[in-house]
């Protein structure tokens, strides 16, 4: 496992993910929230996004998190394993609002950005009914063939798949 592709609703623990594994696996580790936004939450423009993509993922390691599902074949098509964070809705929407409470909004540097609108609730609550069925189409047509492809339902089997990557690289 050198090349790890995280995806799944906001709030359902990626970036917490990508943190824990980016240790364990002494990888390089990208948050695509930071990469996309300045810290004014201005956008990079899509084709610049995407270059920047295609440089990250062209390294012999790293632990990617972020959906951005326009550019995600980019990450899938490189990646050797791909984790889809598989939470329910009641648990992302948790996972939004308690680390808006726990961080505050704006950037802090560590995968962490929070901006709650009305935007980010919706997507986050129809996330498992209107974009789940199309990452899963993405990652069975760009992943399947050559990628371990992981679901992850939960905090506590995150937690026990972290503890058990971690014993195999030791």
């Amino acid at each position: 496992m050198k090349k790890v592709a995280i995806v799944g609703c906001g709030g359902s623990g990626k970036s917490y993910l990508a943190r824990e594994l980016g240790e364990i696996l002494d990888a390089p580790v990208t948050h695509l929230d930071a990469a996309f936004y300045d810290d004014e939450w201005n956008e990079l423009p899509m084709e610049k996004f995407a270059e920047v993509q295609r440089e990250l993922v062209a390294q012999p390691k790293w632990v990617i998190d972020g959906n951005y599902n326009s550019t995600v074949q980019i990450r899938l098509e490189a990646c050797d394993t791909v984790v889809l964070m598989d939470v329910s809705t009641l648990a992302a929407l948790y996972g939004v609002f308690s680390r808006q409470i726990r961080h505050g909004a704006g950037h802090k540097g560590n995968g962490v950005h929070n901006r709650i609108h009305w935007g980010v609730i919706k997507y986050v609550a129809t996330y498992r009914r209107k974009m789940r069925p199309r990452v899963m189409a993405k990652i069975e047509q760009f992943a399947a063939g050559h990628a371990d492809v992981v679901l992850l339902t939960g905090r506590r089997q995150t937690r026990r798949w972290l503890q058990k990557v971690a014993a195999e690289q030791h």
